[in-house]
């Protein structure tokens, strides 16, 4: 799967599945790097078919409505959609 490593203070493992096409993304992704949080991330959209179908199993194991943003913390926890101040709460910001 094409997942993109952002720079940053490693507090967690943090995973952010999204659509390039998403602004709820786009703000979870913007939120992530003013906190200076290391993540990764993946366009699901722009995934071939067989990453997409890979990426989408992962997504519905946290997230059986498969919506996005999806953000995976340490594979333990899942925040869905665009929700600053828990993430602020989770990443302990």
């Amino acid at each position: 799967m094409s997942i993109v490593n952002v720079p940053g203070a490693r507090s967690r493992e943090v995973m952010l599945y999204a659509l390039s096409t998403c602004g709820w993304c786009h703000k979870t992704k913007k939120l992530l790097d003013d906190l200076g949080i290391e993540y990764s991330y993946a366009y699901v959209d722009q995934l071939d078919s067989d990453q997409k179908k890979e990426a989408v199993r992962k997504i519905k194991e946290w997230n059986p409505a498969c919506s996005f943003p999806t953000l995976v913390l340490d594979n333990k926890k899942c925040i869905v959609g665009y929700n600053e101040q828990e993430i602020k709460e989770r990443l302990r910001v």
